[in-house]
């Protein structure tokens, strides 16, 4: 019975009849009656797809919104990430790729209205859901929640956003029609009805009582239940194997009356390091999105057209079990590609929607153009002897980029990356403490007696957070992973150091943990017995890099073949043009076989697979994300042309975290690669 009526009373907005409105009354509201929404008093249903601005070089936002447009769609659903704008409080950048305002014009110059979701989380499969990780500086605060602390920080932000909004909101002029209020909250743990209302209080106090404010949770009764609140319009999120009638009548649980709408509706899914890449069968996706707009529905997309830029805040992970990064690239079965291509997907989806009403006039515009620029090799300043024995494409008579490199092992360049000198604590102290929000941190210390017989050099459970690549006498010993390998077996002398590289693989942006507090959350002993005197050393090594070292600088000779984390730097020069392109990182996709105890020394013993070889890649200072060719599925890391430069050399820098191939080299491809997945004409090329 819950879904009774669904379809009754709203025609399909292309058929019919709209009444005239006043060009001067401009509105976008519910109407219970008729169950449907009103724009200028007219019944309206709207197609919309997701985008992220903040996932999208700014000189292709044109380019997505435009092809987006082509699609059918009327509308834009839009993240805002708080940690993107306010990286330190009170400190507030809306500059370049930030210029949310700039964006919101665009959409609004093409002719696209805008669904708004400011947050203050927005989950989005962002590092801490959108949050700032200088929230946790204060170790006890609860996030999305009535905590006054938390409170605080919200209504800071929400002072500083919210007015950049009003004057965009379709009644004073522009393009917004509706905000969302927090999102998916019947999915947390708190189940605070008074941080809801106090949202719902600021919203209305900073945009107005005319102003749509809406809710989105999944179509549990529980999570409908704890999300849902008098005076914000609830709405529904799920994909397309669900049951449309069943999932519309769990709206109608709590929204009787009014618009069936799905805000969000999965035309892919996420990726984890290690796992598949996620792909959704696009006759599944029409064919679910057809039966929703056959019954009046309003629906967005996750059409997830848009690139994840790393060098912002990171991506994020979940918590299912264990702790399970997501990939760098935010493609994810897209209907427009990473690289902003229309898909077969998109034009199933195309077809859908010419079916309920008419599709703009004029072509799809076409994929971007895209260019395989070819190998360069990674290796010291040295030419091949005149008998090469290595693969032809590492000598200079194959075709190549031109290049020069240059190496440095991380612990060689500390006071290039940590300007400000080390914090020195008796025992380690998280990323929080010392205020690090994403990136590395070293920790330093000396072993404090001999160990001529192997020990065991250990962390409590669930205290590496996320990956610490371990050094003694500067000499890689192997990782200890967050969920994973927690001991390793170590000897030396009395005064010998140890060094452990900390990474936040990112911040878990989903469920009950997005408190995700990162680096050494417990001490590491040696035989049980607990190291102390640490030199923790908070590492700036994008700024650096943005800022032009390594390469313009001359770095200290380094011993080559050493394992562990280093940095290796190369320029190439394009043929004239600046394409999009994809990267890839052949033979460093090895995997050496360890036994593993988890939880200690006492714990279960396991033969488990270490991947070697994964990093980050930089060119031109732009951070491109994490590489990991063998933990998978991606293989290659997307580079927007708008990043490359022309008639001068472009700068690669490479931190391989692990120890690089003997002979290490990149190959530029036009095409991506997932789930190690070669086509035979790339396996040649290789």
């Amino acid at each position: 019975e819950a879904a009774a009526g669904l379809g009754e009373g709203l025609q399909d907005p292309s058929t019919a009849p709209l009444p005239q409105a006043s060009p001067l009354a401009r509105s976008f509201q519910l109407d219970y009656e008729e169950d449907c929404f009103r724009k200028d008093g007219a019944p309206f249903r709207y197609i919309s797809g997701s985008i992220h601005y903040a996932r999208v070089p700014r000189p292709a936002w044109r380019d997505r919104l435009l092809k987006m447009y082509m699609s059918g769609l009327s509308t834009v659903q839009v993240y805002v990430p708080w940690n993107y704008h306010e990286p330190l409080p009170g400190v507030y950048d809306f500059a370049g790729d930030r210029d949310v305002e700039a964006f919101l014009d665009l959409t609004a110059e093409l002719g696209l209205l805008v669904i708004l979701r400011p947050g203050p989380y927005i989950c989005a499969e962002w590092e801490m859901g959108g949050l700032p990780a200088w929230l946790l500086w204060k170790p006890d605060i609860v996030l999305r929640s009535s905590d006054p602390g938390y409170l605080a920080a919200v209504d800071s932000w929400l002072h500083v956003l919210l007015p950049k909004i009003k004057p965009r909101l379709y009644q004073h002029g522009g393009n917004i029609i509706s905000v969302q209020v927090e999102n998916e909250y019947g999915s947390y743990y708190a189940c605070d009805y008074e941080y809801l209302r106090h949202l719902l209080g600021s919203f209305r106090a900073l945009l107005g009582s005319e102003v749509l404010l809406f809710t989105t949770d999944g179509t549990r009764a529980e999570e409908l239940r704890c999300g849902t609140l008098q005076g914000l319009y609830a709405t529904v999120d799920f994909g397309p194997g669900s049951n449309v009638t069943e999932a519309f009548g769990a709206q109608r649980q709590v929204e009787p009356k009014g618009p069936l709408v799905n805000s969000e509706y999965y035309t892919g899914w996420l990726d984890y390091w290690g796992e598949a890449h996620a792909s959704t069968s696009s006759v599944q996706v029409a064919r679910g999105l057809e039966d929703m707009l056959q019954l009046g529905a309003n629906v967005n997309m996750q059409v997830r057209p848009f690139l994840q830029l790393p060098s912002l805040p990171r991506p994020g992970a979940d918590f299912k079990d264990q702790y399970k990064p997501v990939t760098t690239s935010y493609d994810y079965d897209a209907p427009l590609s990473e690289a902003g291509d229309p898909t077969e997907k998109l034009f199933a989806i195309r077809t859908v929607i010419s079916k309920f009403q008419p599709l703009p006039v004029g072509p799809m515009p076409p994929a971007t153009p895209k260019y395989a620029y070819g190998s360069v090799t990674l290796r010291k300043v040295s030419a091949c002897p005149e008998v090469c024995a290595a693969p032809a494409w590492h000598c200079p008579a194959a075709p190549r980029l031109s290049l020069s490199l240059q190496y440095a092992n991380l612990l060689d360049v500390l006071d290039v990356l940590c300007p400000s000198g080390p914090i020195q604590s008796r025992f380690p102290l998280t990323f929080e403490a010392i205020k690090q929000a994403h990136g590395f941190v070293v920790y330093h210390t000396q072993l404090p007696r001999d160990v001529l017989d192997p020990a065991t050099l250990g962390a409590p459970p669930h205290s590496i957070c996320d990956r610490g690549y371990v050094m003694l006498q500067q000499e890689y010993q192997g990782t200890l992973e967050r969920d994973g390998q927690t001991t390793l077996r170590v000897t030396g002398r009395a005064g010998d150091t140890l060094d452990v590289l900390l990474e936040n693989m990112g911040r878990i942006s989903f469920g009950a943990n997005v408190g995700d507090f990162k680096g050494l959350l417990g001490n590491l002993s040696l035989d049980s017995s607990p190291l102390s005197n640490w030199l923790i050393y908070p590492l700036a090594i994008d700024t650096a890099i943005q800022q032009g070292w390594p390469h313009t600088a001359l770095l200290k000779s380094s011993s080559g073949g050493r394992a562990g984390p280093a940095f290796y730097t190369g320029t190439f020069e394009t043929p004239g043009i600046a394409w999009d392109t994809f990267v890839k990182f052949p033979g460093w996709s090895k995997v050496r076989w360890c036994i593993a105890r988890k939880g200690g020394e006492g714990g279960a013993a396991q033969l488990s697979p270490i991947s070697i070889f994964q990093g980050q890649l930089w060119i031109n200072g732009f951070n491109l994300g994490r590489y990991w060719p063998c933990r998978g599925p991606q293989q290659t890391l997307f580079v927007p042309g708008s990043v490359l430069h022309v008639g001068r050399p472009n700068n690669i820098t490479v931190l391989e975290l692990e120890g690089a191939p003997p002979a290490p080299f990149l190959l530029f491809l036009d095409r991506p690669l997932f789930n190690k997945t070669l086509s035979r004409s790339t396996a040649a090329t290789e």
